[in-house]
C-alpha cells in the first residue's frame, strides 16, 4: 500500500544526559495460563537495544523463558507518536500467543474509509473498502498506533524486565564468555548476549558488522510524520491530498477521534546526507520546504509540526545482510533486515522474528552458537519474500511516483485499486509456519 507503515522513528542519537533505569511493571501472566510458554529459571542476560516493537516484543518472550532482560532505550520512555502499523497473517497468530490478541483488537484504529481532495478539499474520490494506511476496511488485520502496541508488550511483560531509559550502547567488546558493554551514561556492564533491534539506523549494527552505507538501500522518498489536533472533526476517517509532482500528504484519526496523525511523503534524487539531518529542526525546515507547495490544510499542518513533539523524519529503504549474526551479538527486525514502510510489513516482522529468536535461544538452552543460525535459517525465506513486495511497488513509488500509485483509468492515483503489492503482502505474511516453542 502506498502509504502502510509509513514513519519510521529515527530520533537523533542522544550526545549524554541522565541515565534512567526502569521496570515497566504489570502483572504477569500465571505460568499455567495457556498463553504463558513456560519460564525455565534465570540463565543467560541478555542487552536488547530499542524499545519498540521488536525489542520489547523479545524482552517479553525471553523474560517469559526464564532469561535476565535489560532493555536500553534512547529516548526518555517508551516513544509517543508514530505511525499506525499493521498486525497480520502469522503475527496476529503471534499476538495471540501472548495473550494480548484482544485487548489489541480493541485499540484498532476502526477508519471506515478514506477520500482523496484536491488542492481546494474538494473531494474527488471516496471508498469505504480500503484505506491507504490499513487496507480493507473490516478485514482480519489489525491497524494499532505503534506507541500502543509497543506499551501493551511492554506491559505484557511484567516486572521481571529492566528498562534503561535516556541511554544507549557507547561501545560492545565481545569477548570468550559474554560482552562487555559500556553505556553512553559512563557506566560498564558484561551481558551474555546482545540483540540489536535499534532500527533502521542501527547502533549496534554500525559497532559490529561495519558502515550503514554498506546495508542500507534507500529508494529516493521520504517520510515526516507528526500529531494535531483533529481540527476537521474527522470520524474513523482517513483523507490524502496529492500534489502535482506526486508530494503527497495523508491525514488519519487516531485516539478516539481527537487526534490526527499526519504524514508527509516526497521524492528526490538528492544526496542522502543532504536529506537527513540529525537536528530535528533542521528536519522540520527541510519537510516544510519540501511540502509548502501543497495545498488544501497542508500550511496548517505545518505550522502544528513545530508545536508537537510528536514527529518523526526518515528515508524509506530496506537493509540487507548476508548474515544477522556475529559471536553473541545478534540484529533483529529493522536493524537486520528492514522490509521498506512501502511493503507495510515492518511490524508483522518484527513480532514474528522476535517470537522466533528468543524461541531458538529457549530451544537451544541458551547457546547462541546453535541459537542464532536457526533462527537465520526458519526467517531467511520469510524476510525475502517480504522485501520482495518492495519489487512490486519500486515503480509505483519511485523518485517520480505519487502518493497513492500509478494513475488508474478515470485519473485518479489508483484510488481505486490498493494494486498487487497488497495481495503479495498477504501472501508474504501467511506464508511461514510457525513453530511452537513451549
Amino acid at each position: 500500500m502506498a502509504l502502510r507503515s509509513l514513519v519510521h522513528d529515527s530520533s537523533a542519537e542522544p550526545t549524554g544526559g541522565t541515565t534512567v533505569t526502569t521496570t515497566v511493571t504489570t502483572t504477569p501472566l500465571p505460568l499455567d495460563s495457556p498463553a504463558h510458554p513456560g519460564a525455565t529459571g534465570p540463565r543467560a542476560s541478555v542487552l536488547v537495544s530499542g524499545a519498540g516493537i521488536a525489542g520489547t516484543a523479545l524482552a517479553y518472550w525471553l523474560q517469559r523463558y526464564g532469561f535476565r532482560v535489560t532493555v536500553v532505550e534512547r529516548a526518555p520512555g517508551l516513544r509517543g507518536g508514530g505511525q499506525a502499523v499493521d498486525i497480520r497473517g502469522n503475527a496476529l497468530e503471534v499476538v495471540d500467543r501472548m495473550g494480548l490478541l484482544a485487548e489489541v483488537r480493541s485499540r484498532r484504529t476502526g477508519l471506515r474509509g478514506m477520500s482523496l481532495v484536491d488542492g481546494d478539499g474538494r473531494e474527488l474520490r471516496r471508498t469505504t473498502e480500503w484505506t491507504a494506511s490499513g487496507g480493507p476496511v473490516g478485514g482480519p488485520d489489525v491497524e494499532i498506533l505503534r506507541d500502543e502496541l509497543a506499551e501493551l508488550i511492554a506491559g505484557a511483560a511484567g516486572p521481571g524486565v529492566e528498562y534503561r531509559f535516556d541511554d544507549s550502547i557507547d561501545t560492545l567488546v565481545q569477548h570468550g564468555d559474554g560482552v562487555q558493554v559500556r553505556f553512553r551514561s559512563g557506566e560498564e556492564r558484561s551481558f551474555d548476549l546482545v540483540v540489536g533491534a535499534d532500527g533502521l539506523h542501527s547502533r549496534t549494527r554500525r559497532l559490529v558488522f561495519g558502515p550503514e552505507d554498506d546495508y542500507l538501500h534507500p529508494v529516493g522518498s521520504y517520510v515526516a510524520g507528526w500529531t494535531v489536533p483533529n481540527h476537521l472533526g474527522l470520524d474513523r476517517w482517513e483523507i490524502a491530498h496529492e500534489g502535482a509532482d506526486g508530494h503527497g500528504c495523508l491525514v488519519m484519526t487516531v485516539r478516539g477521534n481527537t487526534e490526527l496523525r499526519v504524514f508527509v511523503t516526497f521524492s528526490t534524487d538528492e544526496p542522502l546526507d543532504r536529506m537527513l539531518p540529525r537536528d530535528r529542526a533542521e528536519q522540520r525546515e527541510l519537510v516544510a520546504g519540501r511540502a509548502a507547495h501543497l495545498r488544501w490544510e497542508v500550511p496548517r499542518f505545518l505550522a502544528g509540526m513545530w508545536e508537537t513533539e510528536a514527529f518523526h523524519y526518515d528515508v524509506v529503504a530496506q537493509i540487507r545482510m548476508d548474515r544477522w549474526s556475529h559471536d553473541r551479538v545478534a540484529l533483529l527486525g529493522d536493524a537486520g533486515y528492514c522490509c521498506s514502510p512501502f511493503t507495510g510489513q515492518g511490524t508483522s516482522m518484527a513480532l514474528t522474528a522476535a517470537y522466533v529468536l528468543a524461541g531458538e535461544l529457549h530451544a537451544a538452552g541458551g547457546d547462541h552458537r546453535t541459537a542464532f543460525p536457526a533462527y537465520e535459517r526458519r526467517l531467511r525465506g520469510h524476510v525475502a519474500a517480504n522485501q520482495a513486495i518492495l519489487d512490486l511497488t519500486r515503480d509505483r513509488y519511485g523518485a517520480d511516483a505519487s502518493l497513492l500509485g500509478g494513475p488508474d483509468t478515470d485519473g485518479a492515483p489508483g484510488f481505486d485499486r490498493p494494486g498487487v503489492e497488497l495481495e503479495a503482502a498477504f501472501r508474504a505474511a501467511t506464508a511461514f509456519d510457525l513453530p511452537d516453542y513451549a
